[in-house]
């Protein structure tokens, strides 16, 4: 479980391409204080579990999944990527809920300043767009940011000064591509929802003409 503030950026030291999958080495500092084998680091929005490390660096091990529902399949060499170790228990929520698991891909179609902060709007796809409400949460590439707009194309946020500077979101251009993860609470709501739907919709099923006819309607 992480927060989406980001704790530091790292690079990206060595790839390792399977058939469907690849093998990461990270540089990092700061998040290496506390690391141990088997920690889940939050890199790019992605909770990937660290297989080996040493003073100055991390390996993860990129499944088939992850690579099918993330921009990684474009991931090079000193790239960089945000990162954030799991959630202390006794810490602070100082963002939201984000898992790490990601819901898909969006794509930058909008940059430009608003006095200190920087606005960006990405297009998405339909599946995703629907999780998200104005002045909700959504993770951004790992990052815990605020909705400012949505419609059903598309939608905005606003990114601050510190933000500016502690992730990789503001370095990227139009056209280029990041990770999303919807709201967990927006997923539960939704799955209750459409199982209440289909309960209705199948007891409803029972009644036909048939029926009808054979009670004497």
């Amino acid at each position: 479980m992480f927060t989406g503030i980001i704790e530091e950026i790292g690079k990206i030291k060595s790839i390792v391409r399977h058939a469907n999958s690849i093998k990461l080495t990270v540089a990092a500092s700061k998040i290496m204080s506390d690391m141990h084998i088997g920690d889940s680091i939050a890199t790019n929005g992605i909770c990937l579990t660290v297989t080996t490390f040493d003073s100055n660096s991390f390996t993860v091990d990129v499944m088939p999944e992850t690579m099918m529902m993330t921009n990684f399949k474009n991931l090079k060499v000193n790239d960089s990527v945000n990162l954030e170790r799991a959630l202390a228990a006794n810490g602070r929520l100082g963002g939201h809920i984000v898992s790490g698991h990601i819901d898909g891909v969006g794509t930058i179609i909008k940059k430009y300043n608003d006095d200190k902060a920087i606005r960006m709007s990405f297009s998405a796809e339909p599946s995703i767009l629907e999780l998200i409400v104005k002045k909700g949460s959504i993770a951004i590439d790992g990052i815990s940011l605020t909705v400012t707009d949505v419609d059903s194309s598309s939608f905005s946020v606003s990114i601050i000064e510190h933000t500016q500077g502690e992730t990789t979101l503001t370095s990227k251009k139009i056209g280029d591509t990041v990770n999303l993860e919807n709201d967990v609470i927006g997923k539960y709501v939704q799955k209750m929802f459409s199982q209440k739907s289909e309960s209705v919709s199948k007891s409803e099923s029972k009644i036909s003409l048939d029926f009808l006819e054979s009670n004497g309607f």
